[in-house]
């Protein structure tokens, strides 16, 4: 028997679906896989994966002294991506290794000096979106020590990145 709105005559999910308006986009919200226990549907949007106050010294800086004498650096990052595949297998290989990643991000920050700190963290960004499985990233570079005249807390950049 069929009713006045075609809608209702519908599988569930897609009666779901008949009233939210087409915007031509992907819609991250939508139900994406089942839940290994229940069965119901989960909603999966992006993970993080996050690597906070990684300390590291680098000679970057605009002043001479910053660039001899080099100062310490903390670069925090957080990582958009699926990490569905690497959980369902417990298999590192299919998200980030972030002891790897790390090691990679010190060797940025000791490596070539660079004036601004802007410039740093795009070039970490960069050493992030590496990885295949990175579709977007969050990098903070802090310059706790920056040669500023006044008491202060820090001085940070933070950029967002995403893969075109």
């Amino acid at each position: 028997m069929s009713s006045d709105r075609p809608d209702l005559d519908l599988p569930d999910k897609d009666r779901r679906d008949a009233d939210r308006p087409d915007t031509g986009r992907p819609d991250t919200d939508r139900p994406d896989t089942d839940h290994p226990d229940t069965g119901r549907p989960v909603r999966r949007g992006l993970d993080r994966i996050e690597l906070r106050g990684l300390r590291a010294r680098g000679r970057h800086g605009v002043l001479p002294a910053e660039r001899e004498l080099g100062q310490e650096f903390v670069v925090d990052v957080s990582l958009g991506l699926d990490t569905a595949p690497a959980a369902a297998d417990d298999d590192l290989s299919r998200t980030v290794d972030y002891g790897s990643l790390a090691s990679r991000l010190v060797a940025v920050v000791e490596g070539e000096p660079v004036a601004l700190i802007e410039t740093l963290a795009e070039r970490l960004a960069a050493v992030c979106l590496q990885d295949a499985t990175v579709t977007e990233v969050e990098v903070t570079v802090h310059k706790p020590s920056a040669p500023v005249p006044h008491p202060f807390t820090d001085v940070a950049v933070k950029i967002r990145r995403i893969r075109p």
